[in-house]
């Protein structure tokens, strides 16, 4: 092909264009994992610490007065309140004051990380009053997901396939109508979920019970994805792809809550944790799995408004084709150069992805 076909930048300067979108994405990437995970530090971690009598009064009140804005320590009058706290999510851990066994209560299928951050907080307390700490699980993950971060590899899995998909639907698709590669969505984000569901039960068993509800948050979370992302293919062609991993990658694995809930993030990574589809789809699959559908009405509307923002995407960027279409109709001789463009849209989106 020669310069000119190539525009005015010229064959050098045409694939300077194309390297702009993985630099973009080697730089995004850098920023959003090492600001989200490298440095975790508490921030307001909930904490408790159980008991009526004095010893538990001092304990509590050293212990805020120490942290500053690190912990949110809060007062729990008995152990069986601090297990419903637990389970609820509200803690991440109740420390119970002994002078021969303290204890510290956790439940780290919420959160590993969080569990772990809150031993280290309260080991040394226990050291101080020379007896060992004692660390008592009330919610574990499964066995086969002993670190309760499987789910978090669910996410990235579903989420691949459901926003690489948007490439191949957006760049091989770009003849067909809007109707038709919605259809192909539908399909796609269906398969996804059921892949999700293979990998969640059968395969690696994260999902001991509950898989139904598993394949149908994935399905709903995959569709949410597929459809954002026909519709801005429309608007924004080559740079979908990086749109997409803006969206679902950097700011999705890294506010989601698989590795790090809110509290060990700092507050923007903590704020798109409250609305973002990732962090819908990791706590709704959590809570159905441990903590007996803790959430799970929030997380399905969560998932449910990202879907039906795609679905009006996707509307009205089947409108916006239909008048380029009328408007392009009774020209002819545009053919080639639309299909040198088409190709070239997707070799991008093929080194995007």
């Amino acid at each position: 092909m020669t310069a000119t076909a190539r525009g005015p930048l010229g064959p050098l300067g045409h694939v300077l264009v194309h390297l702009v979108t993985p630099l973009l994405m080697c730089l995004g990437m850098g920023l959003a994992y090492m600001s989200a995970f490298v440095t975790p530090e508490p921030h307001q971690l909930p904490v408790a610490v159980v008991g009526t009598d004095a010893r538990a009064h001092d304990v509590a009140r050293s212990l805020g007065a120490g942290a500053g804005d690190a912990l949110d320590v809060r007062p729990l009058a008995s152990r069986a309140q601090a297990v419903d706290a637990l389970k609820s999510l509200d803690i991440s851990g109740a420390y119970v004051p002994d002078a021969k066994a303290p204890e510290l209560l956790v439940a780290s299928a919420g959160s590993d990380m969080s569990a772990l951050a809150t031993e280290k907080v309260f080991t040394p307390l226990a050291a101080a009053e020379g007896a060992p700490l004692k660390v008592t699980d009330v919610a574990a993950p499964v066995d086969d997901d002993p670190t309760g971060q499987g789910l978090f590899f669910l996410l990235v899995a579903v989420s691949i396939g459901s926003y690489a998909s948007v490439a191949a639907l957006g760049a091989a698709g770009a003849g067909l109508r809007m109707r038709t590669r919605a259809a192909l969505a539908a399909g796609v984000s269906l398969a996804v979920s059921v892949i999700g569901a293979a990998l969640a039960g059968p395969v690696f068993h994260l999902a001991h019970h509950g898989l139904a509800g598993v394949w149908a948050m994935a399905w709903l979370y995959s569709a949410g994805i597929l459809f954002i992302g026909l519709g801005l293919h429309t608007f924004l062609k080559r740079w979908t792809t990086l749109a997409m991993m803006v969206l679902f990658v950097m700011l999705n694995f890294t506010s989601s809550g698989g590795l790090f809930r809110p509290e060990l993030q700092n507050g923007f990574y903590g704020s798109l944790h409250s609305f973002w589809n990732g962090a819908g789809f990791v706590e709704g699959v959590r809570g159905q799995l441990y903590f007996d559908g803790l959430d799970l009405g929030r997380s399905v509307w969560t998932l449910v408004a990202w879907l039906a923002a795609g679905l009006a995407l996707t509307a009205v960027a089947a409108l916006r084709e239909r008048r380029q279409r009328a408007a392009t109709a009774p020209a002819s001789g545009g053919g080639g150069a639309a299909k040198a463009d088409e190709a070239e849209e997707e070799m991008e989106e093929s080194v995007g992805v």
